[in-house]
């Protein structure tokens, strides 16, 4: 079972702050120091703050990183720009955005979810991580003993057990409000009734979450958890035990998950050949006709094993759909082998740049941007 409560949750005093939007930031992992830069001026009580520190370098983080970060949090505790709220709540948050001209609306239940290894299947990921970024999220736990930002957690509601739950409570105003004028409207509704909180206790109580977003987080938060174990400074139903997790229905239609696109670079010419022959050793290309969509789903016609992705590059040579050549076995690879990405990436790339392959691979929402950055000579694949 998935231990799920409400929590004492720490809030901005909008007297103090002002327009929430400006105090608002992204996950840590998404801002850029130009964006870093940017949301601090917004406001001097934005989150980024507390969420991005001193430093967004995690190969090397200084000896005290987030010392002043865990002093900032303090001072804006001690102050009231932080206020905890007197009763353990579950928060409810509606957020309506764009995404390439639509309009799209997501619930997300924020809660403390009980701290669980993988191999209990109650908490299950779908990524690996990086030791360096896992300890940055130590150690600015450690320095603020504080879970800055939310986790991404996923469960199923076939039956719409929590809906009639979640309109009840949205029946009433918002304890907050930010629209940032542009692509963002966010409203946050607090549940302090012992009825509603109980009954979306229980129903967590026999369903596993999904990590959608947040695995070094969440990686960090056992590893603090077993760090106090070890010291003995926290017991059963202690809150070094949990982590803040914000949990989105798979059901929500507003669940929008949208693919990583590869844009290789940065290769040598021998680099680059060597790439190519490998992708030709493994895969197959068909061209794509001018003015046919790019996406491999509708290139390929549904027909294959699966295995199937659009290569853009190759020195000026039109898109091609790559599939996998008869014979290649890959389920002798490994059962990730399932999986495009970890083809092109084990069996293509670290082959040939080893190491470094992370250093020659951007990752990008938009297949549009990805394609442009190659035919400007951003990009060479």
């Amino acid at each position: 079972m998935v231990d799920v409560r409400p929590f004492r949750g720490w809030r901005y005093d909008l007297d103090v702050v002002g327009d929430p939007a400006s105090a608002l930031c992204p996950p840590y992992d998404m801002i850029t120091p130009e964006a870093q830069a940017s949301l601090r001026q917004s406001n001097p009580y934005n989150v980024v703050h507390l969420e991005a520190g001193e430093s967004l370098d995690w190969d090397n983080p200084a000896q005290d990183q987030y010392s002043s970060t865990a002093s900032l949090f303090a001072d804006w505790t001690a102050k009231g720009v932080l206020k905890r709220d007197e009763e353990p709540s579950y928060y409810l948050s509606r957020q309506v955005f764009l995404h390439e001209g639509k309009e799209w609306t997501r619930l997300g239940l924020s809660a403390c979810v009980g701290l669980e290894p993988y191999d209990g299947g109650q908490v299950l990921p779908h990524e690996y991580t990086e030791a360096p970024a896992v300890r940055d999220r130590v150690t600015l736990m450690k320095a603020c003993n504080a879970n800055i930002s939310p986790i991404m957690g996923l469960y199923r509601d076939a039956g719409g057990v929590l809906g009639p739950v979640f309109q009840k409570v949205m029946s009433g105003p918002p304890d907050l409000h930010a629209d940032d004028g542009n692509e963002l409207r966010a409203a946050m509704w607090r549940i302090s009734d012992p009825a509603l909180s109980s009954q979306i206790t229980r129903f967590f109580q026999d369903r596993p979450v999904f990590l959608a977003d947040g695995h070094h987080r969440y990686h960090a938060a056992l590893q603090f958890q077993q760090e106090q174990l070890d010291a003995g400074e926290i017991g059963p139903g202690h809150a070094g035990n949990f982590v803040m997790m914000t949990l989105v229905g798979f059901e929500d239609p507003g669940l929008l998950v949208l693919p990583y696109h590869r844009m290789l670079g940065g290769l040598s010419r021998d680099q680059f050949s060597e790439v190519q022959r490998r992708l030709d050793e493994i895969f197959q290309a068909a061209p794509i006709q001018e003015g046919k969509p790019l996406d491999a789903e509708s290139a390929a016609g549904g027909n294959g094993d699966g295995h199937a992705m659009v290569m853009v590059g190759q020195d000026g040579k039109s898109p091609a759909l790559l599939t996998l050549r008869p014979g290649v076995d890959w389920r002798g690879w490994s059962p990730l082998a399932v999986s495009e990405a970890w083809i092109l990436e084990e069996q293509v790339l670290r082959p040939v740049l080893g190491d470094a392959t992370l250093a020659h691979l951007d990752y990008i929402h938009s297949q549009q941007e990805a394609v442009d950055a190659v035919a400007l000579g951003g990009s060479q694949m």
